[in-house]
């Protein structure tokens, strides 16, 4: 299923996500303590997912196609902003409670 994201506060702009976006972010955990405790996402919490992404993919020895395509079609699409990931955060949170992970579906 592909879901699109508001990017921009008027709305011009939109990113698609899919399942297979948001699969890849659980598992690498890559919103877990990313914002910090006032709760506000701005740039710089981007650039945090950022460069976390870039140090994941740097440190392993082949590339994770799923977590390139995350970063290409989502984390790094040039209409990114801190409303998007904003948005990201969000449909993500809403994604993870209707979709168990794989193991918890094969019990």
């Amino acid at each position: 299923m592909t879901y699109k994201i508001q990017a921009n506060a008027s709305g011009t702009r939109s990113i698609e996500v899919s399942d297979k976006h948001l699969e890849t972010i659980r598992k690498y955990t890559l919103l877990k303590n990313l914002i910090d405790s006032n709760g506000i996402i701005d740039e710089g919490v981007l650039e945090k997912l950022k460069l976390n992404c870039r140090s994941i993919l740097e440190a392993q020895a082949e590339v994770d196609k799923d977590l390139m395509d995350l970063c290409l079609d989502v984390i790094y699409n040039t209409n990114m902003k801190a409303l998007g990931l904003h948005n990201l955060v969000l449909l993500f949170v809403d994604w993870q409670e209707k979709t168990p992970k794989e193991e918890e579906a094969a019990e």
